[in-house]
């Protein structure tokens, strides 16, 4: 009954219809999203394999999903240069969250500085 009303925990069964009676695959990506289009070519969408987040669209299948290019990835991989990096996800708001040298979230202290803060206070 969940997957009926809850798109958050997982395929619908309308997109499921949807994508049985209008849709064809068109390619994965590393992680696991699978790519549709419809037969007659004017939408295109992703299903998630695992949690619906935007951020885990790699940028050339986010091209394609945009229509800034009509060949999907999956037919004609884009050219990696060498200083490029995988993909990787928004983690923000998980543990695998950046949090840099310092940051009180992981117990750190700030240093002090030359010229300091100091705290205004309101004259008496």
């Amino acid at each position: 009954m969940v997957s009926i009303f809850a798109w958050w925990k997982g395929v619908p069964l309308g997109t499921l219809l949807t994508i049985r009676r209008k849709g064809r695959l068109v390619g994965r990506d590393d992680q696991g999203n699978t790519y549709y289009q419809s037969r007659d070519g004017k939408r295109r969408w992703v299903l998630y394999d695992g949690e619906n987040e935007a951020s885990r669209v790699p940028p050339e299948w986010h091209m394609w999903l945009h229509k800034t290019t009509d060949t999907p990835p999956s037919e004609r991989p884009p050219e990696r240069k060498t200083w490029e990096k995988d993909h990787l996800p928004n983690l923000t708001g998980t543990s695998g969250a950046y949090f840099p040298p310092g940051s009180l979230s992981v117990g750190g202290e700030r240093g002090k500085i030359s010229g300091d803060y100091e705290a205004w206070t309101p004259d008496s």
